[in-house]
């Protein structure tokens, strides 16, 4: 069976001039997808929106109802760092609706992804980051609500830690939070998750990739999980504005290629989301993103 898919593409946001997110990045995931036949089309879905109830379990009403009713006040937009419109709450809607889609699907099928998602930065009263809310933590309650899982562990792979993610789940033992992330990167003020493993501005493949085979089947083991939220960042490469990091092509898809293999050798679904990149050109985001999608399309 191909991999099914979730894409927000079309729900595309305005920006002011020079704005350093790519918004670009999702509609050139989504036509290459096709292109490339890494998925059918009738494999890539457009996700409905989350719900107030399902968002609600994870971020305050209040501020649900400040993104959705657009009285987010100018210093929550300048910490969210997008201008609120009428687009970018339904964008913000539909991209947290395709990994809960995702997730549920990763726990029949085995495997799926959303071509959108890995907002991490997103704490439950506030985003940041360019993260309004948490889709990763919004679909993890969503699936425990509904008695899909029981617990939950997200594997956090995007260059800058997932503190939002992080703040959610403190203290709470059903959901491991493993995230290795420059150590020097945004956030600069982490919140502490069940692992960290920070790393030096310039790790390359070698180093990287050992860190990874050290500590993630250790995640798995410690958290004995019943899905696995992969965020598939891609600014973890060379050629990221953000990043810090120095991996190549190969080592992404190395990277992608062993969790994949692990959690498949322990049983476990996974769901991934594309998280952040922030390439010098956008076309090496798509390129690790499409990676990323291709890889998994050979799982299934």
């Amino acid at each position: 069976m191909p991999l099914h898919t979730w894409t927000s593409a079309r729900y595309a946001i305005p920006l002011p001039d020079g704005h350093r997110f790519p918004i670009s990045k999702y509609a050139q995931l989504r036509d290459q997808v096709i292109a490339d036949g890494l998925v059918p089309a009738d494999h890539l879905h457009e996700p409905e929106r989350a719900t107030h109830d399902e968002l609600s379990r994870v971020h305050d009403a209040a501020y649900v109802d400040a993104v959705l009713q657009g009285t987010l006040t100018p210093a929550a937009q300048r910490t969210v760092g997008f201008p609120w419109s009428p687009a970018l709450a339904e964008r913000s809607l539909r991209a947290v609706g395709g990994t809960i889609a995702a997730a549920r699907a990763a726990v029949t099928n085995g495997l799926a992804m959303n071509l959108a998602g890995g907002t991490h930065h997103a704490f439950p009263s506030h985003g940041e980051g360019f993260c309004v809310f948490n889709d990763v933590a919004v679909a993890i309650r969503a699936l425990q609500h509904d008695g899909l899982i029981a617990r939950a562990a997200v594997v956090d792979l995007d260059v800058h830690q997932g503190n939002g993610t992080h703040a959610i789940f403190a203290g709470d033992p059903s959901v491991f939070t493993f995230s290795m992330h420059g150590g020097r990167n945004y956030p600069f003020r982490k919140v502490a998750g069940t692992l960290d493993v920070e790393l030096d501005d310039g790790t390359g493949d070698a180093i990287y990739l050992d860190l990874l085979r050290t500590y993630l089947p250790r995640v798995l083991s410690a958290s004995r999980p019943d899905l696995v939220c992969f965020l598939a960042g891609a600014d973890p490469h060379e050629g990221d504005t953000l990043g810090r990091l120095t991996l190549s092509f190969d080592g992404l898809k190395a990277r992608d290629y062993f969790v994949l293999e692990s959690c498949r050798a322990i049983g476990v679904p996974v769901v991934i989301t594309v998280a952040g990149g922030y390439g010098r050109d956008v076309n090496d985001t798509v390129r690790v993103h499409l990676n990323t999608v291709g890889i998994a399309a050979s799982f299934v």
